[in-house]
């Protein structure tokens, strides 16, 4: 199977293949986006990030506690939310905003898929 170079995919596509290469929690892709989306509305972001799971490049994940074996509390991304879910989690407003909170744990992450590791960045 190819997959097209980093430099054919949309700026909005590569912003979201970073975020899911820093496994950033969701809102991290703001940073990454360009005029007009950047400031536009999440709803606007939807397809293209549903696009990217539907090639099976990204999983849209929970962040959930892990330990390390010496005990040390940390995060990790969860099981990847099924995609069936997506369009009504990706249409919640706060998932597209930093927690107040200071802890990401429930937040939204996105991490690469094996397929979408190997695509050329």
């Amino acid at each position: 199977m190819s997959y097209p170079a980093t430099d054919q995919l949309s700026s909005a596509e590569r912003a979201f293949m970073i975020n899911a290469t820093e496994i950033d929690i969701l809102p991290g892709v703001w940073g990454d986006l360009d005029e007009p989306l950047v400031s536009g509305p999440a709803s606007a972001l939807v397809p293209i990030l549903l696009s990217l799971v539907d090639r099976g490049w990204i999983e849209v994940c929970r962040v959930v506690p892990w330990t390390a074996e010496d005990g040390t509390v940390g995060e990790q991304p969860g099981l990847p939310v099924p995609r069936q879910d997506l369009p009504a989690v990706l249409a919640e407003a706060e998932n597209w905003e930093y927690p107040s909170s200071g802890t990401w744990l429930g937040c939204l992450t996105l991490t690469l898929t094996e397929a979408g590791q190997r695509i050329p960045r």
